[in-house]
């Protein structure tokens, strides 16, 4: 369980002495916030953002990891009027106590120039001034932020992946919007979240109309009762479809990974959940970060089969570009291979095992990628469920005689003609195995 440091622990005592003598942070975060409600899923969000807090801009981590780090968060809060989306929680408030202080001391030019953090600045002055958080704060310890210093606008953001996100997200953007009007009494907070969301992004009444004027000509917004002309954008001619790839297992993004640790499923008994890195880079979709490194969640229905101690610390081979499903409340965005005995016709699958992961090269880096000999070529970034390329390529996963993970196209109907041998599943540094089990089918 995450722990919360000494200025986060400081900060709640003086705001909120109802959740003092509270060590579990997800329940501090509900003696806080007694309206809101967290999933499991969320609940490991805050987890993993608490150890997140504690390494982002250390004064022990090099400049480059540090703009990393920033850079990542930035990302994630451009879309966000929360850490969790549009909940508030106890992981808020230890990113305020953590970089409330850094960002005391940023130039203009490092909060909202053109590669500035416009995201994490409009986020800590929201925590400070929203009623939502109602932190106990004099002025000298706040964040001194002044909206005429906006140094360059924001980048307006991405329309197609904006209304993906909201189709995805409508309850939690309603929620968020809603949440943002909340804060309403503070000009920078208003003007910043206004050009950072598009739901933010309709005028809103300012009592001081020059004032409102200069941010809005600062962050592209608008305000009542200032004329602004829009100017249509050209429209662009569109591209035409790219070819399809040829069918083939190449199309499936397989790669190392390391699990950081595995836990068991809270909610379902089968079921490990697995902190692994895959090589993503920051920001990723799907991704989060655990101990400075950018992760997956992965469910996996190993709990019975494989030890949970020799899940901690290892490397294994994923699959990373399945569309993400949501296992018993805890969304899992990757899958896990591993072998067991092939069954014999007319014999019942009852999960009894044996199962072995399917072993990378000792000398393997977590996220690079691993193909099957003579299959080689580019991924799809996301597998479409309706062309079942993973059903119909599975079922020629195996393991050899020698006991090493591959490929046989006779098995796959689409490929039968194709005229290939059995190939062997590897990476840079060689082939991927299994311990024991020989002709077994791998998934």
């Amino acid at each position: 369980m995450a722990t919360l440091d000494d200025t986060t622990k400081r900060l709640i005592e003086t705001s909120y002495p109802q959740a003092k003598e509270e060590s579990d942070p997800t329940k501090a975060s509900s003696n806080i916030f007694e309206n809101a409600e967290y999933s499991t899923t969320e609940k490991t969000e805050i987890e993993q953002w608490l150890v997140t807090c504690q390494h982002i801009a250390s004064s022990t981590e090099d400049s480059a990891k540090t703009a990393e780090r920033l850079s990542s968060l930035n990302t994630h809060l451009s879309t966000r009027t929360t850490l969790l989306g549009s909940k508030p929680s106890i992981a808020d408030l230890a990113l305020y106590a953590r970089l409330a202080p850094v960002v005391k001391d940023w130039t203009d030019e490092q909060r909202t120039g053109e590669q500035g953090y416009h995201h994490i600045v409009r986020h800590l002055d929201f925590v400070q001034n929203a009623p939502l958080f109602g932190l106990k704060l004099s002025d000298s310890d706040k964040v001194s932020i002044d909206p005429k210093k906006v140094v360059s606008p924001i980048k307006p953001v991405d329309a197609k992946a904006e209304k993906e996100r909201k189709k995805k997200e409508k309850a939690l953007a309603a929620a968020g919007a809603d949440t943002a009007a909340a804060a309403g009494g503070t000009v920078t907070t208003a003007a910043l979240s206004e050009a950072q969301d598009a739901e933010k992004s309709k005028p809103k009444k300012e009592k001081a109309k020059d004032l409102g004027e200069k941010v809005a000509n600062a962050v592209g917004a608008e305000v009542p009762g200032v004329s602004k002309k829009k100017e249509k954008a050209p429209k662009q001619p569109k591209n035409a479809p790219a070819p399809e790839k040829p069918f083939s297992p190449a199309l499936i993004d397989l790669r190392v990974g390391h699990i950081l640790k595995a836990e068991n499923h809270p909610n379902a008994d089968s079921l490990y959940v697995s902190t692994i890195a895959c090589g993503d880079a920051p920001g990723t979709e799907n991704t989060s970060e655990y101990e400075g490194k950018v992760v997956r969640t992965v469910c996996s229905g190993l709990n019975g089969l494989i030890p949970l101690a020799e899940m901690q610390g290892r490397k294994i081979i994923a699959v990373c570009n399945l569309k993400p499903v949501t296992m018993r409340g805890i969304k899992s965005a990757a899958m896990v291979l591993a072998a067991s005995p092939r069954l014999a016709p007319g014999e019942v699958d009852n999960h009894a095992g044996p199962v072995e992961l399917v072993n990378p090269p000792a000398e393997a880096e977590a996220g690079e990628r691993v193909y099957f000999e003579g299959w080689e070529g580019e991924p799809d970034a996301v597998l479409n469920p309706k062309k079942k390329v993973w059903d119909d390529c599975q079922v020629g996963f195996t393991t050899t005689d020698d006991k090493v993970a591959a490929f046989d196209p006779s098995a796959v109907e689409k490929l039968k003609e194709s005229g290939k041998d059995v190939s062997q599943l590897k990476t840079k540094q060689g082939l991927c195995t299994v311990m024991t089990l020989a002709g077994a089918t791998v998934r």
